[in-house]
């Protein structure tokens, strides 16, 4: 795969994209997004890629928000439709994939930054890192999911503060308010977060696949969470993973799953 915007490795299970406009301290725009797309959904389909890390490149940031020059004319129509596809094209997609997605946050997280952040699985933040929901300043609320995301993580008053104040946070107090899981010094934050992943590729594919799931019928209206846990926990007897994880258990041994 080749593409403008973003780099692509992998290795040990692990597939990295790095979101590579320095220039633009890493904004999204509209061919960005549509590149993190294709590349997450040939990640997803690929079945050695166990965990799939974002970041951005450099530094100083890892999305400093979207790229504001491509919608400041946009017509209300123009701005909904952008809103809409987005979510389904990225944010959405991103929340519902079946391979668990760090967000490796490198620096600046702000606008579709933190959005883009918040739609993965969990969060790692550098020290240096400053998150931020800026949109009020320009006019605007935030558009890809920011509003719903970031009261389910941090709690609706918090979340009102900082999408009213348009201010930003350090890492340390977004670790203090769960908005991340951990935060550690820039230099490591690679290192550290493969070290998580690692952790995760160690168990059943199948069984994260179904308990993502799960976890986000909880925060969808009119889906009853309790049900979908049921129906996926049920889901798992007839796979091959969950056979090797109870032999492997009854004979004491470690267990090698293969994502069936």
């Amino acid at each position: 795969m080749n593409f403008e915007n973003i780099i692509i490795t992998s290795e040990n299970g692990i597939g990295q994209i790095t979101i590579n406009r320095p220039s633009k301290l890493n904004a999204l725009n509209i061919a960005t997004i549509k590149e993190l797309h294709d590349c997450l959904e040939a990640l997803d389909a690929n079945s050695e890629i166990r965990v799939i890390i974002i970041t951005g490149e450099g530094e100083k940031a890892f999305v400093a928000g979207a790229d504001i020059a491509e919608f400041a004319n946009f017509s209300i129509e123009e701005g909904a439709q952008l809103a809409q596809q987005g979510q389904e094209l990225l944010f959405n997609f991103v929340e519902r994939l079946h391979t668990p997605v760090i967000a490796a946050v490198n620096g600046f997280a702000l606008g579709g930054g933190l959005e883009l952040a918040m739609a993965c699985h969990f969060r790692v933040a550098s020290e240096n890192a400053k998150m931020g929901l800026p949109e009020v300043s320009l006019g605007v609320i935030p558009g890809y999911g920011g509003t719903q995301r970031l009261p389910q993580l941090i709690g609706k008053g918090r979340a009102m503060e900082m999408i009213m104040t348009a201010g930003m946070v350090t890492a340390e107090e977004a670790y203090r308010t769960g908005l991340v899981n951990h935060v550690v010094p820039q230099a490591e934050l690679l290192d550290f977060t493969k070290s998580l992943a690692q952790r995760i590729i160690k168990n059943s594919p199948v069984a994260i696949a179904k308990a993502i799931k799960a976890i986000n019928a909880n925060f969808k209206d009119g889906v009853d969470g309790f049900e979908t846990e049921i129906r996926n926990f049920g889901k798992c007897f007839g796979t091959e993973d969950f056979k090797e994880g109870t032999t492997a258990f009854l004979e004491k041994r470690k267990a090698d799953f293969k994502g069936k």
